[in-house]
């Protein structure tokens, strides 16, 4: 790819001599844009970023969670024990039982035909489930080469449709202390293998833009799907060659798959709480498997340019319609520097409309598409902070501080009146 600073200068100059409408106000704006980009890398700045700890001290207890607390049944004994045990939520979570629900009939949003779509895709995951804890291992044991092996797990998932793909020490804080949804719910989660392979795949830019209507929870569980099926595969695969695996997917998880995939290299964890990618900000859905197989891990480098691009920009906090994101920094939780969400009030918001919103996900800037023109942005967003800031800006001069939501194309309303 070419440097940003050819890039710029580059494109700048075949606009002009090239398109007659470029002679306009708009060439002025972008080669402010572009000339702005040379001088902010050009300028001898430096990050001055110092990292801090953001590994937690304790597990993450599933019950806890508002999918957990969602399937519990009302005046059953499992939802009579778990707010016996936690009544500071019970008056939190009637306010989002109090609601239509998410995907059902009534919710502001709800749409007959995404939802259906989209719970097609959720069964589908769901079908898994049954292959998850299999121990059916090969009788003998393949003799791998760590290097080589984890090499081609790594090609392999890219080949089946992940976006990105890594390999990390499966830690004890990765894991969750007690299942939290399926027939074992309240069992500890006891898992031994030494091993976490992270994949990521992408949510569809044109879907997303339509957030907080259907068709982003119909993506967002085509993407569940999608990297449910990979890791399930990647399982088996592993299995077959005499090796414990796990897939851990949409509905059955025993790890925090956030943690593991930034411990794995593919991202951090920004203000809204996702895993924010270097290639497509949070705009991803994934899928861990652990295994006892020895891999190669892959070391994590922090990328502390987005933090602060996370710090700077609150634009997803500006978007949320329920005010579940914070405007203020990060804080120590459960020993780590990190931002803490309001998932109830974002849950309640689901409930209210019928989907998973995703306007934080269409909002951030780092969900733009993954081509040349942003790739050469997030090169000067990793850079420079004085960038940062006049990105910043020209985001929302481009786009807007709370850009409205694309229309719905035809496509996705089969109705026959």
């Amino acid at each position: 790819m070419l440097p940003l600073p050819y890039f710029a200068l580059g494109l700048s100059g075949l606009l002009w001599q090239t398109v007659p409408v470029f002679h306009t106000a708009v060439s002025a704006i972008f080669l402010l844009l572009t000339y702005g980009a040379l001088l902010a890398l050009l300028l001898p700045f430096s990050n001055r970023l110092v990292p801090e700890n953001d590994t937690p001290l304790s597990r993450i207890d599933e019950r806890d969670i508002m999918f957990s607390r969602n399937l519990l049944q009302v005046d059953s004994q499992r939802f009579e024990t778990y707010y016996k045990d936690n009544p500071d939520k019970k008056q939190l979570d009637d306010k989002f039982r109090k609601r239509p629900g998410l995907m059902q009939e009534g919710a502001l949003y709800y749409d007959p035909f995404t939802t259906s779509a989209a719970e097609a895709s959720f069964k589908t995951v769901a079908a898994f489930h049954a292959m998850l804890d299999e121990e059916n291992l090969a009788e003998r044991q393949v003799k791998t080469d760590p290097a080589k092996m984890s090499h081609f797990l790594k090609l392999w998932s890219k080949k089946l449709g992940a976006m990105s793909t890594g390999i990390t020490e499966l830690k004890k804080y990765h894991l969750y202390s007690t299942i939290g949804r399926g027939e074992r719910y309240g069992e500890p989660v006891a898992i031994d293998h030494a091993f976490a392979i992270a994949l990521t795949v992408e949510m569809e830019k044109p879907l997303l833009d339509r957030a907080p209507h259907g068709p982003t929870v119909m993506e967002s569980a085509q993407q569940y799907l999608n990297s449910g099926a990979i890791a399930v595969q990647m399982a088996e695969f592993i299995r077959h060659l005499g090796y414990s695996a796990r897939a851990h997917i949409d509905g059955s998880y025993r790890v925090v798959c956030p943690l593991v995939a930034r411990d794995a290299g593919l991202g951090e964890i920004g203000r809204m709480g996702l895993l924010m990618t270097p290639e497509l900000g949070p705009r991803v859905r994934i899928a861990v498997v652990t295994t006892d197989l020895t891999l190669v891990t892959d070391e994590r480098t922090r990328d502390l340019s987005m933090i602060d691009f996370c710090r700077r920009c609150q634009k997803c906090a500006d978007v949320c319609p329920s005010k579940a994101i914070s405007f203020d920094g990060q804080k120590e939780i459960n020993g780590a520097m990190r931002w803490q969400i309001n998932s109830e009030a974002c849950f309640t918001y689901w409930c209210t409309i019928g989907t998973d919103c995703a306007y934080c996900m269409r909002a951030c800037p780092y969900s733009h598409p993954n081509n040349l023109l942003h790739n050469s942005i997030r090169l000067g967003l990793k850079r420079s902070p004085l960038f940062r800031e006049f990105a910043l800006k020209m985001d929302d001069f481009f786009y807007g501080r709370k850009p409205p939501a694309a229309p719905i194309p035809n496509w996705l309303n089969p109705s026959a009146q």
